[in-house]
């Protein structure tokens, strides 16, 4: 897993974000530290299931992006 799949990763661009734990600027695409933890996404979720590279579908129903965020979905299992 990289920083952007961390729920503790703010992106402050394409390439590069802040770690909300330490406040220090890290990339996005390196390997994550110690302290991961899955930030919710659609791709970590139960009733996510990948169609192609960029796209997939929620509960066999809807497109959904793998990178988009699911904070506010009623939805998201683990």
């Amino acid at each position: 897993m990289n920083h952007y799949d961390c729920k503790y990763f703010l992106a402050t661009d394409v390439f590069k974000g802040i770690c909300k734990r330490d406040k220090k600027q890290i990339p996005a695409d390196e390997v994550a530290c110690e302290h991961f933890e899955k930030a919710v996404k659609c791709k970590h979720c139960a009733n996510f299931s990948q169609t192609t590279d960029e796209l997939g579908t929620c509960m066999n129903k809807y497109d959904a992006y793998p990178e988009m965020n699911a904070v506010t979905c009623n939805d998201y299992r683990n």
